[in-house]
């Protein structure tokens, strides 16, 4: 298995020191198949004969005998930091983005350790399942039908006295018993059975060979079976929440997509827009920022229509051409703020796309602020703020930059300043 790692946007060559071309044309393949690669596989990976270029995907990417893990990165210009730290950013934004409740600690000494992110997952949902898995399975109670040679429970008397006219050895009973083999542990033993055939360490390997063991007791179920909406998070469950969304990833239940092929596997394919995980980054830890500000904050809201019928002396009634703004801050029924999220370097220049969507939502959503936001170039001593007056009104459209690898306390603290800019608290 060859695998290497690149940043987005980059180049891998095929050939000397890099994919051999049966490899590469095993991954563009792989790139084709994928939900998120477009009709021809291009928003993943571009072929360019002697080097493969990745695209706005990060994650891994893999194929028989190879696999590509691609990494954020926001300015193409500057030279790749080590993959770890990389990955350990990234990371930190999953965890925030999808409520993995991983401690920054955590997440930073598994990023140095793991050789992919794959690896990185494995090794956390392998940890974390065996360490809840040691403490007690969950149970539920379940309605049993069986029959048994003493009364159980409650006798059902039409099967007594029909099937079992003749036996009176065996008895009909209806009870209910605490049984482990419940929805949500059946997700986690298909999550360990299908993570086991992609683990190349043997620490990892162990682990899950210890829970297959533990959990003899579930069903196996397939994952295309698996039900998903009959789990039930209460409060004695709470502490499997975490696992779920993992579970939930490998498997391929997240708009993050998972991908495998059905006939022997050669690898899993964990592949994330940057886009709409810097979205649900933002989002997230915005949410955090204002909770005590009287906001909300809505993601992918907003649905108001550009154009309909038009009729003489009155205002139009939108019906077609939906807008969809990133995120909408609200107080009450009122739009205060639209943001806009755009995982872009800003010093190539704001487009003018990018700007007429702003000047439709201020229209549509009667918005008095609008602000593009951008991440910032790691490393990067100020933050960019530009301010500009929409022609014709009186809306102020914001650029703004981001550090997205700063602490999570100071990220809250920038976002709440950008909110409230006169707040310095």
């Amino acid at each position: 298995m060859t695998h290497r790692t690149v940043h987005e946007w980059g180049r891998v060559s095929v050939g000397d020191d890099g994919f051999t071309r049966s490899q590469a044309d095993a991954l563009l393949a792989a790139a084709r198949a994928h939900r998120l690669g477009g009709t021809d596989g291009t928003d993943i990976l571009c072929d360019h004969h002697r080097h493969l270029r990745a695209r706005q995907m990060v994650g891994v990417i893999a194929a028989r005998g190879a696999s590509l893990e691609i990494l954020p990165k926001v300015d193409p210009a500057m030279s790749d930091d080590a993959p770890a730290t990389v990955r350990g950013r990234l990371m930190h934004m999953l965890n925030v983005a999808l409520r993995l409740d991983i401690s920054a600690g955590e997440a930073s000494a598994m990023s140095h350790r793991a050789d992919s992110l794959l690896a990185l997952f494995i090794t956390l949902f392998a940890d974390r399942l065996l360490s809840e898995v040691r403490r007690g399975l969950p149970r539920q109670y379940q309605h049993v039908e069986d029959d048994l040679l003493a009364l159980r429970g409650r006798l059902d008397v039409i099967r007594q006295f029909t099937v079992h006219a003749v036996r009176p050895d065996r008895l009909a009973c209806r009870f209910d018993t605490l049984a482990v083999d419940i929805p949500l542990m059946q997700i986690m033993k298909a999550c360990v059975l299908f993570v086991s055939r992609y683990t190349r360490s043997m620490t990892t390997q162990r682990k899950l060979a210890e829970l297959r063991f533990l959990l003899d007791e579930v069903r196996t179920v397939p994952p295309s079976a698996l039900p998903w909406k009959q789990v039930r998070i209460d409060r004695s469950s709470r502490r499997w929440s975490s696992l779920l969304e993992l579970a939930r990833l490998l498997l391929g239940q997240r708009w993050q997509e998972t991908h495998a092929a059905l006939h022997e596997p050669p690898g899993i394919s964990l592949l994330f827009p940057m886009n709409d995980l810097f979205e649900a980054y933002v989002a997230a830890q915005l949410r955090r920022a204002l909770a005590d500000s009287g906001l909300d904050i809505v993601t992918q809201g907003g649905l108001r229509y550009c154009l309909g019928p038009w009729r003489e002396d009155e205002d139009t009634l939108g019906s077609s051409f939906s807008t969809r703004p990133d995120i909408l801050v609200r107080r009450g029924d009122d739009v205060e703020i639209i943001l806009d999220n755009k995982w872009k370097n800003l010093t190539n220049g704001v487009s003018q796309a990018d700007v007429y969507q702003m000047m439709a939502y201020a229209r549509l959503y009667r918005a008095p602020r609008l602000i593009l936001l951008y991440p910032a170039v790691p490393g990067a001593s100020d933050r960019t703020v530009q301010v500009h007056g929409i022609a014709a009104g009186r809306e102020r459209l914001e650029i703004v930059t981001l550090a997205v690898e700063n602490s999570e306390n100071e990220l809250r603290e920038e976002l709440r300043r950008l909110v409230f800019p006169r707040c310095t608290a």
